[in-house]
């Protein structure tokens, strides 16, 4: 089996600039700084000067010199193959035409992109690669996007010369989720290279040469990655394309709005395609800041969730335990009698869900304070996360502060079931040219796909042994200059939380550049979408718990059970009938995410908004027009006055001022979370405990998801145990 992923491509990999693209949600592009004149060389493209970094290659100068240079193998994240020859130039003093993307430039080079030699080069090329091709455009899901299709109409001819028989390929089972056609393929190996390079799966690989050379396995297997869809992307023609979506629609009848994804607390850039009312597709956008241009498999494919298991119209229980249709206004009166028999101050209680919006947060705070009701709270019962400081619960190094971090602790996550974009960009740096991040991890197994992070082992008092220098890293840490600590989830949840900031502050006092200036190597990973913004606006209990005699439950689902007693009277506000809609008196119907336009803050604090795709579901109504309503109809504390949802980001701007600088980060700074401790004792021993059990299972979305079920049954048991 030939792999294209040992070191000989690293050796040849010589990374270029790239021009980002700037899209909306995603911050514009900062103006490249100019190299120094040492690196620079002058080249001359179609009778132009152009100066460019002298490690770029030709294809590189030319898109520098606006020449447009077609290609099928080369992607500028992706290592240089050479393979489909597509994009041959004419340089002088060269006796034929050259492969610009795998040549290097040269003081002075003279080239040609638009001769009638190229062009009859570049028609040659595309006359080999459609000989095996097959004539099936009307029935491929590429179709309209498919990049040998938009280049034949400039390259191709009107006939073929080809008399013999087209050669035919097996399809290959890569799971669940791609969908193969491998007749259709043209060898560009960029999902070869994509498995291995970014994904971190060395699966894909290359069987075979010349007219028998195919895209395989090798033997039968999955290709079993968390980042597997974004081989659609990638491929230039319909030999890979997306399982659940084959033979849905074509791209022409689908309209594409550009949102935020929230099956994480990354905040990675996405593109929602619907046609009429139903999500039919999600594709990743360009955002440099956080994922670059990938999304994970559960972004990509729980969007089939948002049709099933919906709540379409307001609910309420009968006596007889059964949950009957009603109209809102008698919704809202059954919900005042109940709120008129309790004492807010004493008896209320409100949850708040992890998908929820800030502008529904902001509402529901706001009302559950006019009535004296203090018990608001978005953790769960174990959690000991403080919202007092923002570098308390942040990500404060940022996402991509980790291109320049020299040394990263993971304590207690599983950053490749967590956050699989992050995870990805930590293998892109490790495969860069230059210095490198060292890795370590304490807690469960991490599943590592970059080969290079040292397991230290399960028990959390190796964080005692690193501060109190008795450990080797910490020699490391003391000499590092960029270093990073990411706190999972598991870690806010132990009893011991404040033994281990005690611990962090004897590291800090080792390691100067922990908290510097202009550097915050602390930082908690959030799991959930609406995570930070909650803990932005200060929704925790601030006293003694309520009774729970009326519990509100914002499109919470994912509570302890201890948090509801079984006599209580409660409300769910959500989209998804699963465990609030179980036990809930009374039900609200309210919008999904690709249903309304609302503020979310990613892990590492930066505000974001999504934007409404589709029409709300039959009766369901945006989450901050329930509470404005049921505020002004209930008649116990005041009625809201918000009128418009400018009207309630307004109020969120004088509660979180940041909240309303969309896409910038507002650097928190304050290292007292984890200075400022007082002694507490040691890390009591013992494994640290898992955040997540399943990739696939982790919001309500997710869990309606038949995709994502699919994918679950066929993975289990794979290789690689994300989906365990």
């Amino acid at each position: 089996m030939l792999s294209l992923g040992g070191r000989g491509w690293r050796a040849a990999w010589r990374p270029g600039r790239r021009v980002r693209v700037a899209t909306t949600g995603a911050p514009a592009a900062p103006k490249p700084q100019a190299p120094p004149p040492s690196q620079t060389i002058t080249v001359n493209v179609d009778g132009r000067d152009v100066v460019c970094d002298k490690s770029m290659t030709v294809l590189q100068a030319c898109e520098e010199a606006g020449a447009v240079i077609p290609r099928f193998c080369y992607h500028p994240r992706l290592s240089i193959a050479g393979n489909c020859r597509m994009c041959l130039v004419e340089i002088a003093k060269s006796p034929k035409p050259v492969a610009s993307c795998a040549m290097p430039l040269l003081p002075g080079m003279v080239i040609k992109t638009d001769t009638p030699l190229v062009k009859k080069a570049r028609e040659g090329v595309m006359e080999f690669l459609l000989i095996n091709h097959p004539l099936d455009c009307p029935i491929c899901d590429q179709g309209g996007e498919c990049d040998l299709q938009d280049l034949s109409m400039s390259y191709g001819s009107d006939r073929g010369r080809y008399r013999e028989w087209k050669r035919t390929v097996e399809d290959k089972n890569l799971g669940p989720f791609v969908k193969t056609v491998m007749t259709r393929c043209i060898h560009c190996t960029r999902c070869v290279r994509y498995a291995d390079e970014v994904a971190g799966v060395p699966t894909l690989g290359v069987t075979g040469r010349g007219g028998t050379m195919e895209i395989g396995t090798y033997f039968e297997r999955p290709f079993d990655s968390e980042l597997s869809g974004n081989v659609f992307d990638l491929c230039p023609v319909g030999a890979l394309t997306s399982k659940p979506f084959a033979f849905a629609a074509r791209p022409w009848e689908l309209r594409k709005t550009e949102s935020i994804d929230v099956h994480d607390a990354l905040g990675c850039a996405i593109r929602i395609d619907t046609r009429g009312s139903q999500v039919m597709r999600v594709l990743p956008r360009v955002n440099e800041d956080i994922n670059e241009e990938w999304i994970s498999d559960r972004s990509r494919f729980a969007y089939d969730g948002l049709r099933v298991q919906r709540l379409d119209e307001p609910l309420v229980r009968s006596a007889s335990g059964e949950l009957t249709p009603v109209v809102w206004a008698e919704a809202f009166e059954v919900i005042t009698e109940a709120l008129q028999k309790v004492n807010p101050q004493k008896d209320v209680r409100a949850l708040v869900g992890n998908l929820a919006t800030a502008e529904a947060m902001i509402c529901l705070k706001d009302w559950m304070n006019s009535m004296g009701c203090d018990d608001v709270e978005c953790r769960e019962a174990s959690d000991g996360t403080s919202a007092d400081l923002r570098s308390g619960y942040l990500l404060n190094s940022t996402i991509a502060g980790i291109d320049v971090a020299d040394l990263v602790l993971f304590v207690g996550t599983n950053i490749r079931m967590e956050a699989p974009v992050l995870n990805a960009r930590i293998r892109r740096c490790l495969l860069a040219t230059g210095s490198t991040p060292r890795l370590a991890s304490i807690g469960p197994q991490y599943h590592d796909v970059t080969g290079a992070c040292e397991q230290l082992g399960d028990d959390l008092t190796l964080l005692d042994k690193i501060a109190d220098g008795k450990h080797p890293l910490s020699e490391a840490f003391a000499k590092a200059q960029r270093p990073m600590i990411i706190l999972g989830q598991a870690i806010l949840h132990r009893k011991d939380f404040d033994a281990v900031r005690a611990a962090l502050d004897r590291l800090a006092k080792r390691s100067p550049s922990l908290f510097a200036p202009d550097w915050m190597g602390v930082n908690v990973l959030q799991l959930q979408a609406g995570r930070a913004a909650a803990l932005d606006l200060g929704l925790v209990r601030t006293g003694p718990p309520s009774s729970g005699k009326f519990v509100y439950l914002l499109g919470a689902d994912d509570f302890d059970d201890s948090q509801i007693p079984q006599d209580a009277f409660v409300v769910y506000q959500g989209h998804h009938g699963e465990r609030g809609a179980s036990r809930a008196s009374v039900i609200l119907p309210s919008t999904a995410y690709t249903e309304s336009s609302g503020i979310f803050v990613n892990t590492e604090g930066r505000p974001q908004l999504t934007t409404a795709a589709t029409t709300p579901i039959g009766l369901a109504r945006d989450d901050w027009t329930i509470i404005r309503a049921l505020s002004e109809v209930a008649g116990v504390g005041s009625t809201l006055p918000y009128d418009s949802i400018d009207d309630v980001r307004e109020r969120l701007g004088k509660v979180a001022p940041h909240m309303m600088s969309l896409d910038n980060i507002d650097p928190a700074r304050t290292i007292s979370p984890w200075t400022d401790v007082p002694s507490s004792g040691k890390i009591q021993p013992g494994p640290i405990a898992k955040n997540l059990d399943n990739f696939f299972t982790t919001n309500v979305i997710a869990r309606a998801s038949k995709n994502l079920a699919r994918g679950q049954a066929e993975l289990k048991g794979s290789t690689n145990s994300y989906v365990q």
